[in-house]
């Protein structure tokens, strides 16, 4: 489709001006950045593979009647979405020890949680995404209780289904990162889920070896890093043989209305 005008520029995504009201262009890039901007760099094919786990995830949560922002994929790294107004916050679900959490808590990584723990951060770069509670959510306007209730509701529903969806393919989900968006739908507010879902906002371990196989590789400076995102894309059966060159790119028609996404 043609280059429209661009919205935003992001650390792993670009926005742009979608064909009709009510829609824009995500852009998945191979641009990486970890730490609130301190460590930059690029992971070849990252975007195409990100674009297409984005898809099926997105796809398969909004059948067992999850609301998304997404709405098709146009080609190898772009997808068509809603326009939503994005709440400021991104929702962490935890089943397993890692990351933050254990280095918070002092707590030895890869231990399974008794019970999944959703936390809120302020999406702030140059404040470091502080963590906040509740009463700051509510207190600073950026959401109302009854829009937490609901996200802390979705977030659980996503966790139960990637969750079991992960194990399927021997993929343990340690945690992963959410966004949220709200739109007017025949005069009331809804909440969607919104951004991405992909090993750039999750934590993938292989369920035999604890293998890393998400954006923790490049954190650490692991190797292997390309090899790690397309294994996830071929156990979920969404990477050809060929790997990214011949993932298959739609054919561009009309799009379908928004309000049937």
């Amino acid at each position: 489709m043609a280059r429209r005008r661009q919205i935003f520029e992001g650390k792993g995504k670009d926005i742009f001006e979608g064909p009709e009201p009510g829609t824009i262009v995500q852009h998945f890039k191979d641009d990486v950045s970890v730490h609130s901007g301190a460590k930059t760099g690029m992971i070849t094919g990252k975007g195409v593979i990100n674009n297409r786990i984005s898809e099926h995830l997105m796809t398969r949560l909004s059948e067992v009647g999850i609301p998304t922002h997404f709405i098709r994929r146009l080609n190898m790294r772009e997808q068509l979405i809603r326009e939503v107004e994005i709440i400021p916050i991104s929702v962490v679900v935890r089943n397993v020890v890692a990351g933050s959490l254990a280095t918070r808590f002092g707590l030895e990584e890869g231990r399974r949680l008794d019970r999944s723990i959703v936390e809120f951060y302020y999406n702030s770069d140059d404040l470091k995404d502080p963590m906040v509670l509740e009463e700051h959510i509510t207190a600073f306007g950026w959401a109302s209780h009854q829009e937490i209730d609901e996200i802390i509701a979705l977030s659980l529903r996503v966790n139960d289904f990637l969750y079991g969806l992960f194990v399927g393919i021997g993929i343990r989900l340690v945690d992963f990162k959410l966004e949220f968006g709200r739109v007017w739908e025949h005069d009331q507010l809804r909440i969607l889920v919104a951004d991405e879902i992909s090993p750039d906002t999750c934590r993938l371990w292989d369920a035999d070896t604890d293998e890393k196989l998400d954006l923790d590789r490049f954190r650490e400076d692991l190797d292997g890093i390309e090899e790690a995102y397309q294994e996830v894309a071929r156990r979920l059966g969404i990477l050809p043989e060929g790997g990214v060159t011949d993932l298959e790119i739609p054919t561009i028609g009309a799009v379908r209305n928004i309000s049937e996404s």
